[in-house]
This record gives structure tokens, sequence and C-alpha cells, in this order.
């Protein structure tokens, strides 16, 4: 695998966890994130935050097919279809 994938599949991650915390706080009640994320686990929602999160992957996604940074923008791809799968999954 090229580095430039590794480093576009972090950044992904980077993307999605952030999303996942921005989601807990625009939907959580106001209180603590970690809060918030032990309900939705508990409320089976945290697929739900997961997927929401990934929804930044898709602004850093256009960012670097944008810049001409094709590798990277597939491993931004790879972590979003990683995700996919693990959200699919955890709502078996």
């Amino acid at each position: 695998m090229n580095k430039s994938v590794i480093i576009g599949f972090l950044l992904g991650a980077a993307a999605n966890i952030l999303g996942v915390v921005l989601a807990a706080l625009i939907l959580g009640s106001g209180t603590d994130v970690v809060y918030t994320l032990k309900a939705a686990i508990d409320q089976n929602f945290i697929g739900k935050l997961i997927s929401l999160g990934a929804a930044l992957n898709l602004f850093l996604f256009f960012f670097f097919i944008r810049k001409r940074r094709d590798d990277q923008a597939k491993g931004v791809l790879f972590f979003t279809i990683f995700a996919a799968l693990g959200t699919f999954l955890l709502m078996l």
C-alpha cells in the first residue's frame, strides 16, 4: 500500500471521530460527550452517530480530489467503507 493511502485512511478516521463528537454534542442533551456516547451505546444509537460522523469524510474526500491527491482520497474512501461495514456489523 502506498504511504499516501495510509495517510488518507488515518485522516478519514480522525474526521470520522471528530464527526461523531460533533454529532454527540449537537444531538446530545447538553451534557458531557462521554455520557452521550455511553447512552448511545446503551440505546443502540451509536451506529447512527458513527454514520453521521462519516459525513465529514465526504468533505475530506472532495478536498483531496480537488487538490489532485487521489491516493489520499482513496484512503478516505477505504476508511468510509470500513466504517460502513463496522456500523452494519454493529447493528446486527
